[in-house]
């Protein structure tokens, strides 16, 4: 038993030694590709979903019911394997996610109707909502400040280069729903690989089979930060939501055609947008930087209503650069007020509720609005309001972070400082 102790201690020890800096820079780029292609497989399927509903000749409520199955899987991957890696360390639950990516990918390309498209899409949410919180903590383990702009301009940049990619691919090439899927396996492989290689950056704990228990956990001292930054996390998220689910159909309405990469460069634009938002307010406090969310993101929404009531195409696509700039500040804003109040062992525990609320926020106003489309008053009375509740998202986000702020000064406590 002396020996075993000795053995772990040095072992922790090992593993939680500080990282080269000339090494931190690439291991942040290994785990942020990873984001970026694990959000990229997410979103590839939405411009292929007019493709396939023409071959299988199903309906808008089967497209509604495969992008909620693919939600569902996230959330629940996050709430069963969210704090996982706190436990077993990063490297074997990235390793067992990509090759659940793998297995997601190899289904996407050899289906030949609905029931392999849902199977494919529940592997992809299980791997991705399984990876966020212990890639995103990765990236804090290994440098905190450049692993926060990560966290923040990852996600946007994978959701929105997916679409496109497949847009293109849909457009120029031939068999698209088959070239897209093998592209992204070779990826995951190769990223596979660089995980396999890569040295571990936390020290695996006890407690593996508690941390299987769905649980929203949150650190004291992280609760005041959360409550302030949930409301903008959520609004964000919805406000992609809508360029994901309601924004093809738009863009291709508003201009006329039937183009797969109009329909496919909303959601680029609001993520290019968003990513370099990200980068250029690294060093705004994280207050000051999610009040110029709010902002932004409701002059941006209440201009897309308006483009979409005069028909504007070219309104339209510039109000979505506007948006990702909401988009990019906000979510940079609420992922910079939270994490610096996790301890290492309780990172992934906080980002995979951070990822909860994100993706609450962009699953369930876009399944609703898909039964809208079919049952309400169709696309553009859909758009219509949920740009309006985007709208009321955002200004509640605002009350809420005013609320939070009055009550941090009156406890004598600063909760916002970046």
């Amino acid at each position: 038993m002396p020996l075993a102790g000795v053995a772990v201690a040095t072992e922790a020890r090992r593993v939680t030694e500080p990282i080269a800096k000339s090494r931190t820079g690439s291991l942040v780029v290994l785990l942020a590709s990873i984001v970026v292609s694990s959000l990229a497989a997410s979103s590839a399927p939405t411009p292929l979903y007019a493709t396939y509903a023409s071959e299988w000749h199903f309906s808008p409520i089967t497209t509604t019911v495969v992008f909620g199955a693919y939600a569902i899987a996230v959330l629940l991957a996050l709430l069963i394997f969210g704090r996982v890696s706190d436990h077993t360390g990063r490297r074997p639950v990235l390793v067992t996610a990509l090759a659940v990516q793998v297995a997601g990918m190899v289904v996407l390309a050899t289906a030949g109707g609905v029931a392999a498209l849902l199977l494919g899409r529940v592997l992809q949410g299980l791997a991705t909502g399984g990876a966020m919180s212990a890639l995103g903590a990765a990236m804090l383990d290994v440098d905190q400040r450049r692993g926060a702009v990560a966290n923040a301009a990852a996600p946007g940049m994978g959701t929105g280069a997916g679409s496109l990619l497949s847009g293109l691919l849909v457009q120029y090439v031939a068999g698209p729903t088959h070239l897209v899927y093998l592209v992204l396996l070779v990826i995951f492989v190769l990223q596979g690989v660089g995980v396999i290689l890569m040295r571990e950056t936390t020290a695996p704990g006890p407690g593996l089979l508690a941390a299987l228990k769905p649980e929203l956990a949150v650190p004291q001292g992280a609760r005041g930060a959360m409550l302030a930054a949930a409301p903008i996390l959520f609004a964000v998220w919805a406000l992609a939501g809508f360029y994901g689910s309601l924004g093809p159909a738009l863009a291709r309405q508003l201009s006329g055609s039937p183009s797969a990469v109009v329909g496919g460069l909303g959601f680029f634009l609001l993520a290019v947008a968003g990513s370099l938002t990200t980068i250029l307010l690294t060093r705004t406090p994280p207050r000051t930087v999610m009040l110029i969310g709010i902002a932004v993101l409701v002059l941006a929404v209440a201009g897309t209503l308006a483009t979409v009531e005069e028909s504007s195409a070219a309104g339209y696509f510039v109000c979505t650069v506007v948006a990702g700039v909401g988009f990019g500040a906000g979510f940079q804003g609420g992922i910079r007020t939270v994490t610096p109040r996790a301890a290492p062992q309780q990172r992934a525990a906080v980002l995979s509720v951070l990822f909860v609320v994100c993706y609450c926020g962009m699953g369930i106003p876009s399944v609703i609005a898909g039964v809208l489309v079919v049952h309400g008053g169709g696309l553009v009375s859909a758009a219509r309001d949920y740009a309006v509740f985007v709208i009321l998202l955002a200004v509640a986000a605002l009350a809420g972070l005013v609320i939070n702020s009055r009550t941090a000064k009156a406890s004598g406590k600063v909760t916002l400082a970046g």
